[in-house]
């Protein structure tokens, strides 16, 4: 098993930045991609941005050049630093990580920005 806890979502205003962090505790050996998604109340569930193994990074065009994902192997760990953020990102995010292709979902942590 895999737990992955973020941390890091707060309410911050429209232009702002923050940095959610996202660890894996348990079995962490071999853990491959790690991802954040998002939802946003009454829409489904959305990918932000991923990180592969090799470090190959992926990102919804909504969020392109203003997130940016990143990881620590020797952490166990990702994070994503999100720049010049806007009302329309506020959601749950939450941090994915893909272990022998078993996803594991962490609870989440809100992010909130005001217009």
């Amino acid at each position: 098993q895999v737990q992955p806890v973020e941390s890091g979502g707060d309410l911050v205003q429209a232009g702002g930045s923050l940095r959610l962090s996202c660890v894996a505790s348990g079995s962490t050996f071999r853990l491959n991609t790690w991802a954040w998604h998002r939802q946003a109340p009454g829409k489904q569930r959305e990918l932000v941005a991923q990180i592969s193994s090799s470090g190959i990074t992926n990102y919804a065009d909504s969020v392109k050049g203003r997130f940016t994902i990143s990881r620590d192997n020797a952490k166990n760990a990702v994070y994503l630093e999100m720049n010049s953020l806007k009302s329309e990102d506020t959601a749950m995010y939450y941090c994915k990580v893909v272990r022998f292709g078993i996803p594991y979902w962490g609870q989440g942590t809100q992010v909130t920005v005001s217009s």
